[in-house]
């Protein structure tokens, strides 16, 4: 009887139906390696909650059989959960340079650096992790050192181009290896696992060196302070940012966490380079002449406690925004957070500063591939299946649509969402079924305690307040004593609703006193339906109603 023939399963534990949190498991036979591990920011709905990390529940049983996570690029939604699930899964962790160094930043500050291996690898270097032999590609994305990766699995290859950009004219290494992609496609790849990030926008994405030459137009004729906001990961960019400021003989000021904790480590491993004495401390801002400074922070996304926010809303410590000020702010808001930009916009201009931003000039360009280069790439590896990854499921969609322009049959794309199986040999594919999947919620040191009854709960008092009822009854005979206390917090103002008040507190005596028992559970129960029936009835309110039994 002939052995059954083994097959891959490629499963994604995030990433896919949402922007951030990508995680891929592939697994064959008793040999499982992770590509990447990221975060993704809370939703507006996520009241209270800092960070989202993927759950990663299926891999926990499986300790043993993990090789290793690999990880392409040093950006947070690749490698912002890591301090988080090496907890639960210890095992080596796989990177170039820059993005070990941005992670062991994040290690030292989880206190968990010393119990992490971490391996570097290089461009066109190959690993061997079981029956996975991982090849890293050179490619272009808004940080250095990203990689993209071709898996040698028993049944083929699959390349995962991670997030990418067709750049010919990168700020610091080699164009995207393009040659190698065609070789791959030439020799026979199994699967394509593509960024959909940018697949609605038609063309090419523009070169990082076309920003540029437009900082270089803008300062030239600066002749206050300049502000630039843009992402801290972005190194190409503040290279730039930092070359415009020699030229023009400007000292550069680092501001924001992130900001100086990447530049730090971007500057000891060579990723940047400024001459000695440009880059001042922020405390030396007093020393020079506004039209000598220029100051790069964080803030572009309009991020609650960035240093730009703070600065437009006046509570910065350290920097107050002057009128004639140049604020550019690099970057294009991500999807939900266009209002907060405007907002920090707004109150920059009404401060007297000059702001400049991607409506006004070409001062951000994207990392992500648009339609003609995602095109270029399946051409070149010309694959047997497809399955679009990073992305919306709309992202998702439109990206299968091209893949099958480009010549991949529709049965053989695969739009998947997070959890699902996708079971592959050399000449087949499907998807089998589903594993536990889904978000962990951080907020502060908690992970994960904080669940979908928590956040309702969080949102009820965020929109209809909290109503406190304070029931006194005494001790051995259980009688009430006297009329509950109402207290209520974001519902209404006490002194000025005294009328409603009462009435509530009359309604709540009225009900207790009808009941003859004694258990505090039902007397809770009695207050919080008569009371939500009245306050429903009456002015058409919901508030969370918390009746508290108090003995004397």
């Amino acid at each position: 009887m002939a052995k059954k023939k083994k097959k891959l399963r490629v499963i994604p534990l995030g990433g896919l139906g949402e922007v951030g949190k990508n995680i891929t498991v592939f697994e064959y036979d008793e040999d499982i390696i992770i590509v990447d591990c990221g975060i993704a920011f809370p939703e507006d709905e996520m009241m209270g909650i800092d960070l989202v990390i993927p759950d990663v529940t299926y891999l926990k049983n499986k300790k043993e059989r993990i090789k290793g996570i690999i990880l392409t690029h040093g950006h947070e939604d690749h490698i912002g959960a890591i301090p988080y699930v090496l907890r639960e899964i210890n095992v080596p962790v796989f990177g170039t340079k820059l993005t070990l160094g941005l992670l062991e930043n994040k290690l030292e500050e989880h206190r968990m650096r010393s119990d992490t291996t971490l391996q570097t690898v290089e461009q066109g270097q190959t690993i061997q992790l079981g029956v996975f032999n991982v090849e890293f590609i050179n490619s272009c994305h808004s940080i250095a050192d990203a990689v993209a990766l071709a898996i040698h699995t028993p049944v083929g290859v699959v390349v995962h181009t991670s997030d990418f950009k067709i750049d010919y004219t990168p700020i610091q290494g080699e164009p995207i290896d393009l040659a190698r992609f065609a070789e791959l496609g030439k020799q026979g790849v199994l699967l394509l696992m593509s960024d959909s990030t940018n697949v609605e926008r038609e063309g090419y994405t523009m070169s990082e060196k076309t920003v540029g030459k437009a900082f270089d137009e803008i300062f030239a004729e600066a002749d206050s302070r300049i502000i630039v906001a843009t992402f801290a990961s972005n190194i190409h960019r503040v290279q730039q940012v930092i070359d415009a400021a020699v030229k023009y003989k400007r000292k550069v000021a680092i501001i924001g966490r992130s900001m100086v904790n990447v530049v730090n480590v971007a500057l000891k491993l060579g990723y940047l380079n400024a001459p000695e004495g440009t880059i001042i401390d922020i405390n030396e801002l007093g020393r020079y002449r506004p039209e000598k400074l220029m100051i790069i922070t964080t803030g572009s996304q309009g991020e609650t406690m960035s240093a730009l926010t703070r600065m437009a809303a006046s509570t910065h410590r350290q920097v107050a925004i002057n009128r004639g000020d140049l604020v550019v702010i690099s970057a294009t808001p991500i999807p939900g957070n266009e209002k907060t930009v405007s907002r920090v916009i707004n109150q920059l201009f009404e401060k007297g500063a000059n702001v400049i931003y991607k409506a006004l000039a070409e001062v951000h360009v994207s990392g992500h591939a648009c339609q003609e280069e995602l095109m270029l790439m399946q051409s070149l590896v010309r694959p047997k299946f497809f399955m679009p990854v990073h992305g919306e499921y709309r992202h998702l969609k439109q990206h299968a649509l091209l893949a099958q322009k480009a010549g991949v049959p529709e049965e053989n794309t695969f739009v998947m969402s997070i959890g699902k199986v996708l079971e592959l040999d050399d000449s087949s594919a499907k998807i089998t079924g589903s594993v536990s999947s889904g978000k962990v919620l951080i907020d502060g040191l908690g992970v994960g305690d904080v669940g979908n009854i928590v956040l309702r709960d969080r949102k009820l008092l965020s929109q209809d307040g909290l109503v406190i009822v304070v029931i006194t009854i005494e001790k051995e005979s259980g009688v009430l004593i006297t009329e509950p206390d109402i207290i209520s917090r974001g519902f209404v103002y006490v002194r000025e609703s005294e009328q409603l008040i009462e009435q509530m507190r009359k309604v709540a005596y009225s009900a207790l006193l009808q009941y003859e028992g004694k258990d505090w559970g039902t007397m809770k129960y009695i207050v919080k339906n008569v009371l939500k029936e009245y306050l429903y009835s009456n002015i058409k309110r919901n508030p969370m109603i918390l009746p508290i039994v108090v003995e004397i």
